[in-house]
């Protein structure tokens, strides 16, 4: 696919073999999940976020909805690696989670997604939330509505 004004989409020199996701406009809701990595292998795309304290719960654990904004946005993460999808060419229709566990702070986050079912207008995706070999995080199913290009950015 084509560079996207609105997303970068490139390999991380860090982390060989994941791609970095990045908003390139640092004001937006995804700067405060950011940095996103992804990758794909076989039916499975695993997306990654380091929780920070920013992120936190008064338990010191991963808030519920640090751990919901990172679930909508592995999706389209999910959905770029894929292949199937542009940066910012989606909305999202429903996001149903499940919390099983808490998750810990300073401890990568990994979404693993799989693409359910793809129609001309919709993506079926689901995952689970983990952290390292711990027990599930939550697991969540999400739809995504194909849309045309966002508009261009505000200048």
């Amino acid at each position: 696919m084509a560079d996207n004004p609105l997303f970068a989409y490139d390999d991380d020199p860090d982390l060989p073999g994941w791609k970095r996701w990045q908003f390139r406009d640092a004001t937006r809701f995804n700067a405060f999940i950011e940095p996103v990595h992804v990758r794909v292998e076989g039916e499975i795309a695993r997306v990654r976020m380091i929780p920070g304290h920013q992120h936190s719960n008064m338990r010191d654990a991963v808030h519920g909805g640090a751990l919901l904004g990172f679930m909508d946005v592995a999706l389209f993460a999910a959905s770029r690696g894929f292949g199937c999808l542009a940066a910012g060419g989606a909305v999202t229709l429903d996001l149903s989670a499940q919390f099983i566990g808490a998750g810990r702070i300073g401890v990568p986050l990994e979404a693993r997604l799989e693409l359910l079912r793809e129609t001309g207008r919709m993506l079926f995706l689901r995952g689970l939330i983990v952290q390292d070999d711990e027990p599930t995080i939550a697991s969540f199913t999400g739809t995504l509505r194909k849309s045309g290009s966002p508009p261009p950015p505000r200048e």
